[in-house]
């Protein structure tokens, strides 16, 4: 195959593609059109989204496998000879016109010397792979001019086919860089008016409460990372490349599947045991022990869907809708659509759906303000029941959370149902083997196991209900991992592996209680390394604390214990500045009426 010429797009060549309604991500210096190939995406088109106009290399190469990279590579329309300032994607709230852009953010050679790329080139890669990669699939179909870009618009563009363009309001005015000139002016603290002693005191506007509260939060978490400069981050991301080929050449992306074996060893003698305690009519030790074997599910389902086994997409899939939807009654599609956009714009309040669960539970003070959530592409109403639970959600936190399976339940089916997912290319058909597979988990468990071998409803409805509640641990895994850590949003510089670090924090435990945590208290490497079997995990923490080490970032690590204690204190506190805003409010619209 031989080498392609490619077209220099300029700066604002790339913000008219935009302003057309065209997907552009920048992947190694290459300009991506992946407009006409987003609906293929298996993880979901939101992801996609939320990396336009982005250097999203680092991401890509941590999502995907070089046979993956190579599908999506092929819509190639260009290259960058600048190094390139991240655009706010108009999912996030940037709106760009043809033709019109700041001088000012046109990246000069003072700004920033031009890099190479760091790892192979685009054209040796697709020269490499494309021997491996079927041209009949419908993620490969006759891509772009890779000299020119398409005519074709589609969507027709942003503003009109995206409402929230016009309502999502990022924190960080649009490509505006922090710096320790303008920390002031984009996170200011107190009141001017009130602060004035030559006007009347006033009672303090609750929205401006809340703000001063988020900027606190916000200006802490700046003092405490490096900083958000280009060249700065830039460091840190090649530091992180550098770990990342550390861990690929010591082998860790290699899956030994005999861990796995064991663990559905473990799962196949728990159902044994619910279902001999079933026979027996020991109902309350049958209800335990089938809640534990979806437990532990959970973590084999996680792994498949991060094609981390056997890193074959279609088997790994196929064995993790098995588990999860055929076993478990949970959709992997659902899952998979929700987690991609989780891992790259974690506890972002109006971005990450993993954080959005108002009115039981809000970890921000942003959550007050009836945000709109890209994720779900409706508002997060802060309605009269949120006034009600958040001020005391610390008290709720785990009531809530041992049931949170029944919600599952409504999202996997919501999720099927709307066709949320891919409904072409080679995940396409997942959406009907779901289906099929929750129909049969609601069949066997529902209606043989509850309504056929259970005597009295209220012997059933208790079943039901201890089963569930069983599962409440891996919902504390997963939340303990970040509702005590950032929320802030700190502008388009800011790198993959310094987010990750800022959002996450790992649970210190013996080895022996990996099989509770399920190998997932590792959050902070999973989320660097999205696709490394969790088995793994131990064996690279070392390196991942010596990156931190070099680089100034912070390894957030706490016992279980303690990190309970923090999220409920988050918790705690957000609920307080709740009960601070409520009470503020009524002053307030008394004083004006």
């Amino acid at each position: 195959m031989s080498k392609r010429s490619s077209k220099i797009l300029s700066r604002s060549d790339i913000i008219d593609l935009i302003a057309d309604g065209k997907v552009i991500v920048i992947y190694e210096n290459n300009v991506l059109n992946l407009t006409h190939w987003i609906k293929n995406h298996p993880g979901g088109d939101k992801a996609i989204y939320h990396l336009v106009g982005r250097d999203a290399t680092d991401e890509m190469n941590a999502y995907h496998s070089y046979e993956s990279i190579a599908t999506f590579t092929k819509w190639k329309i260009g290259e960058i000879d600048q190094y390139w300032k991240n655009l706010l994607p108009p999912l996030q709230g940037g709106i760009y016109k043809r033709g019109k852009y700041d001088e000012q953010d046109i990246t000069t050679a003072d700004d920033f010397e031009m890099l190479p790329s760091r790892s192979k080139s685009l054209d040796d890669k697709l020269d490499n792979l494309s021997s491996s990669t079927s041209s009949s699939d419908d993620e490969t179909a006759s891509p772009v001019s890779s000299t020119a870009p398409s005519d074709d618009i589609f969507p027709k563009n942003y503003s009109a086919g995206y409402p929230h363009v016009n309502t999502v309001k990022p924190v960080v005015p649009q490509n505006t860089l922090i710096t320790g000139k303008n920390i002031d002016q984009l996170f200011p603290l107190g009141n001017s008016e009130q602060n004035d002693s030559s006007k009347k005191p006033i009672v303090v506007d609750p929205k401006v409460l809340m703000t001063n509260y988020d900027n606190e939060l916000t200006r802490k978490d700046i003092l405490q990372l490096p900083a958000l400069d280009y060249k700065t981050q830039q460091n840190l991301r090649d530091k992180y490349n550098e770990l990342h080929d550390i861990i690929i050449r010591n082998g860790f992306y290699d899956c030994d599947l005999w861990n796995y074996g064991r663990e559905l060893i473990k799962i196949g003698s728990l159902f044994l045991y619910a279902f001999s305690f079933l026979k027996l009519n020991y109902l309350t030790l049958s209800a335990v022990c089938i809640g534990m074997a979806w437990h532990q599910m959970t973590f084999i389902a996680h792994d498949s869907g991060h094609v981390s086994l056997t890193h074959n997409y279609q088997l790994d899939n196929l064995f993790g809708m098995i588990i999860a939807d055929w076993f478990g009654g949970l959709s992997l599609g659902w899952w998979k659509r929700n987690h991609n956009v989780h891992h790259l714009v974690t506890n972002d309040p109006v971005h990450d759906p993993d954080i959005q669960h108002l009115p039981f539970f809000a970890v921000s003070v942003r959550l007050f303000n009836n945000v709109y959530s890209t994720y779900y592409d409706n508002y997060l109403w802060f309605d009269k029941a949120a006034e009600y639970l958040i001020p005391i959600q610390k008290y709720m936190y785990y009531p809530i959370l041992s049931l949170g399976r029944f919600n599952l339940y409504f999202l996997s089916w919501s999720h099927l149902i709307r066709g949320l997912g891919p409904r072409s290319g080679k995940a396409a058909w997942f959406r009907y083997f779901e289906l099929a597979g929750l129909s049969f988990f609601f069949y066997w468990f529902f209606y043989l196991v509850v309504f056929k071998s259970i005597d009295g409803w209220g012997n059933r409805l208790l079943y039901v209900l201890v089963s569930h509640v069983s599962t409440m641990l891996v919902h504390v895994q997963i939340t303990l991992s970040h509702f005590a850590m950032s929320t802030s949003d700190l502008g388009v510089s800011e790198s993959f592996p310094s987010r990750q670090l800022r959002t996450t924090m790992d649970v210190d435990c013996p080895e022996w209680l990996d099989f509770f945590h399920g190998g997932l208290q590792f959050q902070v490497i999973h989320h660097l390394f999205p696709r490394l079997p969790r088995h793994n995990f131990r064996r690279v923490q070392p390196f991942v604390i010596k990156f931190c080490e070099e680089v100034g970032l912070t390894y957030s690590i706490y016992g279980f214990g303690e990190g309970n204690e923090i999220v409920i204190s988050k918790l705690g506190e957000i609920g307080k500045q709740c009960s601070i805003m409520l009470d503020a409010t009524r002053k307030y619209d008394g004083d004006l009426y």
